[in-house]
């Protein structure tokens, strides 16, 4: 009788001891962040999106030194460093990463070399996608403009940053080689361990009389209208669809599910506008 007790205790906590714990992690793109909630998220976005967790407390916000290459220790070795200590900490069995630009290639890397760093194989094992918000997969052209001294570099150096590694890594042809022998998850490469599903920004609106225009900031959109004039008619001022749309597959583009079918600038991809803050909020919730 007291063997059957106790069997029948055990069976009636090994649910919860086997309870999944869902938890997100939001990693900023190039830059070196020391405050990635308040200055590249924001807390409208951060704040809105956890409350679709089971516990809202079981999220992380990333600060690790973006103006490296992928691969760099101040990079992809500080966010594997973040990245696990969160899941220890909080004991995350489910883990939704949602990136932003390049924050999605560190990503990669990660996913794509489980045997670079002792820490990639349980970051991988535990997470169950990568939500990339518009991704810079390919690179993009105003990269190449950076490194070459040109105009842009005073055009794009407030979201790009100036010669660093990260916008050298993000050349187009740079990025090309990369993904054709170092990262998973482009055409004819092996796929990636886990989702990476990416969500494209198609256009900038950035007239002073559209309320929508001012959301994620009005001269930000202003200047990434500009750059959009040297890209694909089909790009967030900073990216081309195609490069956002290289690697994984694509979950969405921006007009097919915003609000009023608004476009989503580079800007405002990593802000609470159009209810892409609701989308990613219902998306946690599964």
């Amino acid at each position: 009788m007291r063997k059957l007790a106790c069997g029948l205790l055990m069976a009636a906590l090994a649910p919860c001891a086997y309870a999944e714990v869902t938890g997100v992690a939001f990693v900023h793109g190039t830059g070196k962040q020391t405050n990635a909630y308040q200055d590249y998220w924001q807390p409208a976005m951060v704040n809105s999106v956890r409350q679709g967790l089971p516990d809202s407390a079981n999220y992380t916000v990333i600060n690790c030194d973006f103006e490296q290459y992928m691969w760099d220790n101040r990079a992809a070795g500080c966010l594997a460093d973040q990245l696990t200590s969160f899941i220890n900490n909080r004991g995350i069995t489910r883990l939704i990463v949602i990136t932003h630009s390049n924050g999605g290639n560190v990503m990669r890397w990660i996913m794509s070399n489980p045997t670079w760093d002792s820490r990639y194989p349980n970051i991988i094992n535990k997470t169950v996608r990568v939500n990339a918000l518009a991704p810079s997969s390919a690179g993009t052209p105003l990269a190449d403009a950076v490194m070459n001294g040109n105009a842009f570099e005073q055009a794009v150096g407030w979201l790009l940053g100036y010669e660093s590694d990260a916008v050298r890594m993000q050349q187009v042809s740079w990025m090309a080689h990369y993904n054709a022998q170092y990262l998973y998850g482009t055409s004819g490469r092996p796929a990636l361990p886990k989702p990476f599903r990416s969500v494209v920004g198609s256009d900038v609106d950035s007239s002073p009389f559209d309320s929508d225009s001012y959301c994620g900031g009005y001269w930000e959109n202003v200047g990434l209208e500009t750059t959009q004039n040297w890209l694909n008619s089909c790009s967030d001022g900073f990216l081309d669809c195609s490069s956002q749309s290289a690697a994984g597959t694509v979950w969405f583009v921006d007009k097919d599910r915003t609000a009023g079918r608004e476009p989503l600038s580079h800007n405002q991809s990593r802000r609470a506008c159009f209810r892409l803050d609701t989308i990613l909020r219902s998306d946690v919730q599964q």
